[in-house]
């Protein structure tokens, strides 16, 4: 990634990672396994990849509104994501951040960026997160 990307903050807060970059939707709900944090939908992109710990970058979030409980109870256990970026505002997934937040003191950022700044992030790359929904590249 050359430069800064900026997202919009729908749920704010600081992360770092390693960014997990998928090209297709996801459903939390039957689409990551809520005991170990894992892309179990087979016709996902990145099915086998784990969330825990990642900044995690889908175009945007499919399916059912219990996917906020799948991403509470990855927070529960401490397999959430770091941080998630996507291109459509994910409310279902906002909540579960919320409550994730309020419940357990865990942090789940989630940012809106625009769906060409999708492109620009590199899987595997060191990602930083800031407060104000700057995203930058620190590193391999």
């Amino acid at each position: 990634m050359g430069g800064v990307v900026h997202g919009k903050p729908l749920v704010a807060g600081c992360a770092d990672g390693e960014a997990l970059v998928a090209r297709k939707t996801i459903s939390f709900w039957g689409g990551v396994d809520p005991a170990t944090g894992t892309i179990i939908d087979q016709r996902h992109d990145r099915c086998g990849e784990t969330l825990d710990g990642r900044i995690c970058f889908f175009p945007a979030e499919k399916g059912s509104s219990t996917a906020s409980a799948v991403l509470l109870e990855l927070a529960r256990i401490g397999k959430a994501p770091a941080a998630i970026l996507t291109a459509e505002t994910p409310p279902i997934l906002m909540l579960g951040s919320m409550i994730a937040q309020r419940l357990y003191g865990v942090s789940i950022p989630i940012l809106c960026i625009a769906s060409d700044d999708l492109g620009k992030i590199e899987d595997g790359q060191f990602v930083r997160i800031s407060e104000d929904g700057e995203i930058t590249s620190v590193g391999r």
